[in-house]
């Protein structure tokens, strides 16, 4: 596998997670469900961040982060603190406790979605329950 296959790779497995979650009862946003996943990962990496710190780390617009910032906190995924340091910044950080939103996502199985993308769900799942085993996440 080369990196162009690794990335597109990655890419499709960003679209089946995407698939897979679920929408019901959470109206129009104009923020995608892939901004706000990638903001929660890197909140729940960089704990007390702020919304530009996550802006120029994802390299996304500062506006979509504020707006997945919204979302998060509409479903009660992360927690907002006022900045001791500087009173008019806030820090992030993800809820210990997670809403019946985040209960909802993380309960719910990739493998309709994956069915919908292979010919053989149960390898394919087999297979991505081993990588993410292999895989350490990156700092």
């Amino acid at each position: 596998m080369n990196i162009d296959e690794l990335f597109l790779l990655g890419l499709r497995l960003q679209k089946i997670a995407e698939a897979a979650i679920p929408t019901e009862g959470i109206g129009e946003h104009a923020t995608s469900t892939r901004s706000v996943l990638v903001v929660t990962a890197d909140i729940k990496d960089h704990p007390g961040t702020t919304v530009t710190q996550i802006a120029r780390r994802t390299g996304m617009a500062q506006s979509q982060v504020s707006d997945a910032v919204a979302r998060l906190r509409t479903a009660g995924a992360v927690i907002v603190e006022p900045d001791p340091a500087d009173g008019r910044r806030s820090l992030l950080r993800p809820n210990p406790e997670a809403s019946g939103r985040v209960a909802a996502v993380r309960d719910t199985s990739i493998a309709p979605a994956l069915a919908a993308t292979t010919t053989d769900a149960d390898a394919a799942m087999a297979l991505l329950e081993d990588l993410k085993s292999l895989l350490k996440p990156v700092d």
